[in-house]
């Protein structure tokens, strides 16, 4: 991001440009637009030297996967514990009653559902069919809301007008609600999953938030407050699940079945065997980064390889996917590789030419470049040819030229702000959001996952990708705002960047801050309202997997903003931690 010092120049600027041969004098990782403006303390995220002791010997792809891997005893265990949750969901789904979605929560709370696909689909399919015959989605407010967003989050729409039910003659929801906390809690949980135009979830979120609140000021002894608290600032539509199922080992909420015991032993289970996965992969990741050399030929770029893979753990949850998430994280390498040529290296001069090269995908316009750009163009195209090998090996779809077309889009975007900077200009709000969505980085990475992934490749689905719909800039978009609302200040930087609050206040000088930041706020609402209508109600030809992947992108934005005073992100630390240091007991 721009630092305060950035800033005086960039206001000076306007009256005494720099010329185009001086460096674009930025501090590290200074780009306020894109998804690379993360925290710069090597020390958190370089990889150590002693990291294999995770596994003597990497392991090959095909052993990847808790289906796949042999995990000696455990494996056996996890097994037996896992057919015996199967058989009963299976049981208490045939009842057709509230318990089947209570356990269904549970596993998916939990992280492990992607064990049961095929028992929730069709648990969810009959009561879908049961709410289509009678209308009914319920009597209590925690059912009702519990179902609708069981069954929406699945594809299923149920209206949202199954809650007024719970409004009184005024046309406002039920004061005496307040004592329903498990109520309450679904209801703001069921209020995440809203489109545009459903004014009624929008009023719930607030009345349960309110409401809960309260609860917690006037019961902070009760046992519930941990769990109202973590359901107020960790949704699970909002959320990664297994970066918060540890948070549901011991705690349910509202669960008292049978079967919840066995569900814990097997999550417990489940949580060292995905966390075994993930420290192997990074093992191939600390090898990859190694021979590829980009950190001793680059020396000012970013060394940051276990932040790059984190994003790519958390877009590809399917612990089956190992192969897909080492391979992304190579891309995700080089978006911020090539943020720091743009950003804290390289001339407009040099960028130009470079970005040029870029669209050309020649080699032959890289001759009057310096060496760094001749090692970074060479890294970009051996690792696109690489993928894309491989995407056609797996997949019989060759996808270079979308893949070379998304690096020259990034381009072309962080070109565009580098001549904004050079220049001294203040472009309008509309016009740095439009540009900042492609210069986020978000769209290469989730081309190329869609990609990877393999399901549903036609030339429709790949004509839309290659322009940017809304199932991925909604999430861009997310990212970007989020990031302007000022939490997200890098530690080497003095200041605020440039950003659409910024703007929007330049061209509306009487706004004050705090109008701006919830004009922010609303659009980051408004952008997840689109993006649920994209996953989860309107038809769309993409896979189910790649309309998580895209929800996952953007339920990781909170994790890589939240900033602290010290511009440190303790909260990514935290579930890093957790998720790949800290097994569970058993």
């Amino acid at each position: 991001m721009v630092s305060m010092s950035t800033k005086t120049l960039f206001a000076a600027s306007s009256i005494n440009p720099p010329i185009a041969s001086s460096r674009i004098q930025k501090t590290a990782n200074s780009n306020p637009f894109s998804l690379t403006s993360l925290p710069s303390a090597h020390k958190h995220w370089k990889i150590s030297q002693d990291h294999d002791t995770f596994a003597s010997t990497p392991l090959e792809y095909p052993n990847y996967g808790t289906k796949k891997h042999d995990f000696g005893g455990l494996s056996v265990q996890h097994s037996h514990k896992l057919e015996a949750c199967r058989r009963a969901l299976r049981k208490v789904g045939k009842d057709d009653g509230f318990e089947c979605l209570n356990m269904i929560n549970a596993i998916q709370r939990l992280g492990i559902d992607y064990h049961f696909e095929e028992d929730i689909d069709a648990i969810l399919k009959g009561q879908y069919a049961k709410y289509i015959a009678h209308g009914d989605c319920g009597q209590n407010l925690h059912e009702v809301a519990l179902r609708f967003r069981l069954l929406r989050q699945r594809g299923y729409y149920v209206p949202a007008d199954v809650f007024n039910n719970f409004k009184d003659r005024e046309g406002k929801f039920d004061k005496e609600l307040d004592n329903d906390i498990n109520g309450l809690m679904s209801f703001f949980e069921a209020s995440q999953l809203s489109i545009e135009g459903e004014d009624i979830l929008d009023e719930a979120s607030s009345f349960c938030e309110q409401l809960l609140n309260e609860w917690q000021i006037k019961h902070p002894d009760d046992n519930q407050v941990s769990v109202v608290g973590n359901t107020l600032g960790n949704p699970y539509h909002k959320s990664l699940a297994r970066f918060m199922a540890k948070r549901f080992f011991g705690n349910l909420s509202g669960t008292n079945g049978l079967w919840l015991n066995d569900l814990h032993h097997l999550a417990k289970m489940d949580f060292n065997m995905v966390q075994s996965i993930h420290q192997k992969e990074i093992v191939q990741i600390s090898k990859w980064w190694k021979d590829v050399g980009l950190a001793q030929e680059l020396k000012f770029a970013r060394d940051q390889p276990l932040k790059w893979y984190i994003v790519s753990m958390a877009c590809l949850t399917d612990p089956d996917l190992s192969e897909e998430r080492v391979e992304l994280t190579k891309p995700i390498s080089l978006i911020y590789i090539i943020d720091d040529i743009f950003d804290v290296h390289g001339t407009l001069e040099e960028v130009t030419l470079f970005t040029e090269a870029i669209n050309k995908w020649d080699f032959a316009a890289l001759e009057q470049l310096p060496e760094y750009m001749k090692i970074c163009f060479t890294a970009l195209n051996d690792i696109t040819n690489q993928i894309s090998y491989k995407i056609y090996q797996k997949h019989g779809w060759n996808p270079v030229d979308s893949l070379r077309k998304t690096w020259a889009s990034l381009c072309n975007a962080f070109l565009v702000e580098a001549q904004w900077f050079s220049s001294g200009q203040s472009p309008k709000p509309e016009e740095y959001l439009k540009n900042a969505v492609v210069s986020s980085g978000v769209h290469v990475v989730l081309v190329h996952i869609f990609f990877q992934l393999g399901h549903g490749i036609t030339k429709e689905t790949v004509d839309l990708v290659d322009n940017v719909p809304g199932i991925i800039s909604s999430p861009a978009t997310i990212l970007r705002l989020w990031d302007d609302l000022g939490t997200a200040m890098d530690e080497s930087q003095d200041g605020h960047d440039g950003s659409y609050i910024d703007y929007y206040m330049k061209e509306h000088k009487d706004s004050a801050v705090k109008e701006a930041r919830e004009k922010v706020v609303d659009m980051i609402s408004d952008s997840w309202k689109r993006l649920n209508k994209e996953c989860l109600i309107s038809p769309n030809p993409f896979p189910a997997k790649f309309n998580e992947a895209c929800l996952n992108m953007a339920r990781m934005v909170p994790l890589l903003y939240s900033y602290d005073d010290n511009h440190d992100l303790p909260s990514l630390e935290e579930h890093m931690k957790s998720v790949l240091y800290e097994s569970v007991p058993i």
